[in-house]
């Protein structure tokens, strides 16, 4: 996939940074990322001198690995950190749980998903002067749904699958749930940063 705006659009920047953030704050030496798109992040870590090996199920955007993730051809515990990001929802839901145990099987301890989360948002903002910026955010799900975004079975949000649904899914694969938001400026991705439970 070569670069273009209109995928690389504001808030998909934003959840890159906070992909990468989350990533740089664990000090990985090697980054499994599954579902690479235009390989932002992917180039951004190995600008870094992070290890980075790429996997996706589209020969043609030329990953490291050609593969589904819920069947990678990798052995157990091969990556420090394993990033899934926007990737899992284009499964069918009983899938998801496949998913998970293939993520967590070739992470060596963390593993960071981002997951699209759709509902109505309130977000309230107050910076003073001398003191850190108060944030408020709230996400509703909505109950009278459109279309689902292209290619995608479920999303965060919908109903069927709520939130606190999601997360019991994840701690019973076996992930625990170090860290999970919305940013404001990227409200449509859910980021979660998980560790293996031994």
């Amino acid at each position: 996939m070569e670069y273009n705006f209109q995928y690389d659009h504001k808030t998909r920047w934003i959840s890159y940074w906070h992909q990468i953030d989350e990533i740089l704050a664990l000090k990985p030496k090697s980054v499994l990322e599954i579902g690479i798109g235009s390989k932002t992040v992917a180039n951004y870590l190995k600008n870094q001198g992070i290890e980075v090996t790429t996997l996706d199920i589209d020969e043609s955007i030329k990953p490291d690995i050609v593969a589904n993730v819920v069947k990678m051809p990798l052995s157990d515990d091969s990556f420090d950190v394993v990033l899934c990001a926007e990737v899992l929802e284009h499964l069918p839901f009983e899938d998801f749980k496949k998913g998970l145990s293939e993520i967590k099987r070739v992470s060596k301890r963390y593993c960071i998903l981002s997951l699209p989360y759709w509902g109505l948002i309130f977000y309230v903002g107050l910076k003073l002067p001398l003191l850190k910026k108060l944030e408020i955010f709230i996400k509703f799900p909505f109950f009278k749904e459109p279309e689902y975004s292209k290619g995608h079975y479920w999303e965060i949000g919908r109903r069927g699958y709520f939130l606190k649904k999601i997360k019991r899914i994840i701690e019973r694969s076996g992930l625990k749930i170090l860290k999970d938001y919305i940013n404001f400026e990227s409200p449509y991705h859910h980021i979660f940063v998980l560790e293996k439970v031994k």
